[in-house]
């Protein structure tokens, strides 16, 4: 009995290695490049959960890539989001499901999605059960899926937001909007000083754009102050002058003398 202990320990950090060798393995999905410096691991991690604000534009546009790439994707409990905003987006149709209304049976809805689904979105109703949240996110680290959430969520992995909209288009009090500039902010466990990067979202295309940071010029340096100058040392050297031009006149009248 007392070797047993020992060997049944050996056993167990040999299977977590293992796990942890598997874990690592593990492929983040991919999102557009314009996004990418928001996660550590340039995508979303498997088995993690992201909360979101009410942004469907960047929700939809963190789904795009995952669908693109052959992941299917769910949304559920969004009932004012459409097929055609998300193929306006870049989501594969071909890769995506909704679930308009859930209703109170949200959770359960999106634990057996989370069966077969990669990624799945959710806006809760209410708060679910500490036990309901850990149950899930187990399921989430066992079948490598992401959980994004439009609003709050327990331990999750990053927070995103939209800061300082600008929108364009609009000429004197008429037009249309075009463009929306925006800074897309990321924080969380791992990255707790927040990342953020600048852009259209949407794009001309759907998928957002990058915005290049302005180039710095070098402000051009300001003119030397001339140094303050002494009283004293200014007569000097008008004596100094004085001298040295009676000097060069003697000089002239000694060479015209000789001439």
């Amino acid at each position: 009995m007392g070797m047993a202990l020992p060997v049944e320990v050996l056993r167990l950090q040999t299977e977590i290695s293992r796990m942890q060798r598997a874990s690592a393995r593990v492929k983040a999905l991919p999102v557009h490049d314009a996004l990418a410096p928001l996660f550590p691991e340039g995508g979303l991690r498997p088995g993690a959960v992201y909360t979101l604000d009410s942004s469907a534009s960047l929700l939809l546009a963190l789904l795009a890539e995952p669908s693109r790439a052959g992941s299917w994707c769910a949304v559920v409990g969004m009932p004012e989001l459409s097929a055609e905003a998300a193929e306006a987006a870049g989501v594969d149709l071909s890769r995506f499901a909704l679930v308009p209304d859930p209703g109170d049976r949200w959770l359960a809805a999106v634990s057996a999605i989370a069966e077969v689904f990669p990624v799945v979105a959710v806006r809760p109703v209410g708060s679910p059960r500490d036990a309901e949240v850990a149950r899930l996110t187990a399921r989430l680290r066992d079948r490598g899926g992401v959980l994004l959430v439009a609003g709050g969520w327990p331990q999750a992995e990053a927070t995103l937001h939209l800061e300082d909209p600008v929108w364009t288009g609009l000429g004197e009090g008429h037009g249309l909007l075009s463009a929306r500039m925006v800074t897309v902010a990321s924080s969380g466990r791992r990255s707790p000083v927040p990342k953020r990067v600048r852009v259209q979202l949407p794009g001309p295309l759907g998928a957002p754009v990058a915005i290049p940071r302005p180039t710095l010029v070098p402000a051009p340096a300001p003119a030397a102050r001339p140094e303050p100058v002494d009283p004293e040392t200014v007569e000097r050297a008008a004596r100094a002058r004085e001298v040295l031009a009676r000097a060069e006149q003697k000089t002239r009248r000694g060479l015209a003398a000789v001439g």
